[in-house]
């Protein structure tokens, strides 16, 4: 089985700015502007939030409301009106799904998906940034694969709830690939109550991927097991000079490049129970 670390949502390179934190402990991962989308962010529903109008402060006018989003991986089923039969789904494209192919990633592996984010707060009616506080990288949602189509070769009446989604609105690539949500999380020794897909509703200081000694969002600090020693690192970090080992804990240096980065948990079993602590 392998797991696969997916950095997905806004930043600073696509849409500019982090994803908030709101004062409750929300997070809300804002999926990144795509200008081909017919999905905007305006249509998008999040309770008590008009995510057109946060989108738009957030950003400083850069995103608006009326701006095209990418919503993808679309986790949750009251986002965004569907037709009956959708399922969570994740696509992936160009070099980042090369990546999963070459990887051999296969049903029944876990997405874990990270963004960065930064705490906000409304002042008045306008949503901004708290001053003093710092982007960091965050684990904020899950999937586990059902079952992986090829678009292209996609029969459409089969799905024609899929519709919707951004990667069937693009020009034909061979790569382009969705990735269907198990019903419920099947993992050995977790439990089967837990659904195969979902976000973290509220912050927990678990889901900080990020170094709270650093500045960079990019200094990660992992569970010990995480250090490679001779076996496979976890993929676009293979040089030993990205790690450093401390009692209870590893730093990484997370590369800059490269969207989804995978583990054999072959080769590191104490993953599961780190997988039970997040998702029970």
């Amino acid at each position: 089985m392998n797991l696969i670390l997916s950095r997905k949502g806004f930043d600073t390179s696509a849409g500019g700015v982090p994803s908030p934190i709101l004062p409750d402990g929300t997070l809300v991962s804002l999926p990144i502007p795509d200008s081909g989308s017919r999905i905007k962010y305006c249509d998008l529903v999040h309770p008590e939030l008009n995510l057109g109008t946060m989108v738009k402060q957030l950003s400083r006018n850069k995103v608006i409301g009326r701006d095209g989003a990418h919503l993808d991986p679309d986790l949750v089923a009251g986002h965004y009106p569907r037709l009956p039969g959708w399922r969570p789904v994740l696509g992936q494209t160009g070099s980042a799904q090369g990546h999963l192919r070459k990887q051999g990633v296969a049903n029944g592996d876990l997405f874990l998906f990270f963004g960065l984010f930064r705490v906000a707060e409304k002042r008045g009616r306008k949503w901004q940034f708290v001053p003093g506080t710092t982007p960091q990288h965050m684990l904020w949602g899950w999937l586990q694969i059902d079952e992986i189509i090829n678009v292209d070769m996609m029969q459409e009446d089969r799905y024609p709830w899929l519709s919707y989604h951004p990667h069937l609105h693009g020009r034909p690539d061979s790569n382009n690939t969705l990735y269907l949500a198990r019903e419920q999380l099947m993992i050995d020794g977790l439990s089967t109550k837990t659904p195969g897909s979902g976000v973290f509703k509220t912050f927990n200081p678990s889901f900080c991927l990020t170094d709270e000694n650093s500045a960079l969002p990019s200094q990660w600090r992992l569970p010990s097991w995480f250090y490679p020693d001779q076996r496979q690192p976890l993929s676009y970090h293979s040089k030993l000079e990205r790690w450093q080992r401390e009692d209870e804990s590893c730093l990484l240096r997370c590369a800059a490049r490269g969207q989804e980065f995978v583990l054999d948990l072959e080769q590191y079993p104490e993953a599961l129970d780190w997988l039970g602590q997040l998702l029970e």
